[in-house]
């Protein structure tokens, strides 16, 4: 008599590390492969930056910024073949990218009433996804999910990274490397910087560093740890 297949054990994963670094393809590809939902949390803070703007709110005041952080309803897909997000039901996958955007978030998400909604948001979703998750961010292993399964730390040298990233910029926003290596070391100390959850490697993650790595090896690496977590559970 044929026994059943013995059912993957759900898994939560974060994978926490600065721009640049490979984060966002690499954790949308791995929860591919693994059959996990995935969570671009970044896009999260970058979609309530974007209402702020559309409002005409000062992201510069965090008193003001506070103050209306509750109103935008934020809905993120959870898919990593076709991740969504829209706030109030518009979609702004397109929009939250825009340097505008980017050049503010990193005030807006050092709000501590910001980061209080999109934590407890965040939390919401990684408890209801069936099967697991992969959640990438900035703070997940340190602050959002604490008790995650596995917690990855990518890093990669700010060469590497500013090659990256200013690979990605296209048109009127590409930029010379110098300058994006610039953009992302100031990034980088503001959200280490900022007194509520600061970009920082929890102590019981996994460093990779990824500035000498192809996208694919970045990938079987951390396959190979969830994989190794999993037979374990």
């Amino acid at each position: 008599m044929e026994t059943a297949p013995r059912p993957v054990p759900a898994i939560i994963v974060a994978i926490d590390g600065p721009s640049g670094t490979g984060k966002s393809s690499t954790s949308k590809a791995v929860a591919t492969a693994l059959g996990l939902r995935y969570l671009d949390t970044g896009a999260q803070y970058r979609a309530i930056t974007w209402w702020m703007v559309e409002n005409g709110i000062d992201t510069a005041d965090a008193e003001a910024v506070a103050d209306a952080a509750a109103k935008p309803e934020i809905v993120s897909g959870t898919d990593p073949l076709a991740p969504t997000i829209t706030v109030d039901g518009i979609d702004v996958s397109g929009p939250i990218r825009t340097q505008e955007v980017t050049s503010k978030v990193s005030a807006v998400s050092a709000v501590p009433r910001v980061r209080t909604l999109i934590t407890e948001l965040q939390r919401s979703i990684a408890a209801g996804a069936e099967g697991g998750i992969l959640v990438e961010g900035r703070d997940i292993g340190t602050t959002v999910l604490p008790d995650a399964d596995l917690k990855v730390f990518l890093t990669a040298s700010p060469e590497a990274r500013a090659a990256r990233r200013s690979g990605e910029l296209k048109g009127k926003e590409a930029t010379d490397l110098t300058a994006t290596r610039e953009a992302l070391l100031r990034r980088d100390a503001a959200d280490s910087g900022r007194k509520t959850s600061p970009l920082a490697k929890a102590e019981d993650a996994v460093e990779v560093d990824t500035s000498d790595l192809t996208l694919q090896q970045v990938i079987e690496c951390v396959v190979t740890l969830v994989e190794e977590k999993r037979a374990l559970r």
